[in-house]
């Protein structure tokens, strides 16, 4: 009875850990599965946004983190490169310089 109990013990102790895994584990482990499905790794990116800009990141989510305080946002690129849009994702890494 006492190592059961012990052993419901650590369980419970252990399973918060599991939460706090860190977004940029959980963000290699979705880009690993969408590249094992055979996507090429430069067709697509991953970004991990705040949940109030979900939205607005101009993909589609396909994870969470954080303890469910940010989304990971897939997106796919033309030929390898960003589609230019990035009034549309309001995000400022994908602006490009003005050719």
């Amino acid at each position: 009875m006492k190592k059961a109990l012990v052993v419901g013990a650590l369980l419970l102790a252990t399973a918060p850990l599991a939460a706090f895994a860190s977004c940029e584990s959980v963000k290699a482990d979705i880009a690993q599965k969408i590249v094992n499905n055979g996507v090429p790794e430069s067709s697509f990116k991953l970004e991990i946004v705040p949940n109030d800009q979900a939205n607005q990141a101009g993909g589609q989510v396909v994870g969470h983190c954080g303890q469910d305080t940010q989304k990971i946002v897939y997106t796919r690129l033309n030929n390898g490169e960003d589609s230019g849009d990035a009034a549309q994702t309001g995000t400022s890494q994908d602006t490009k310089a003005p050719q």
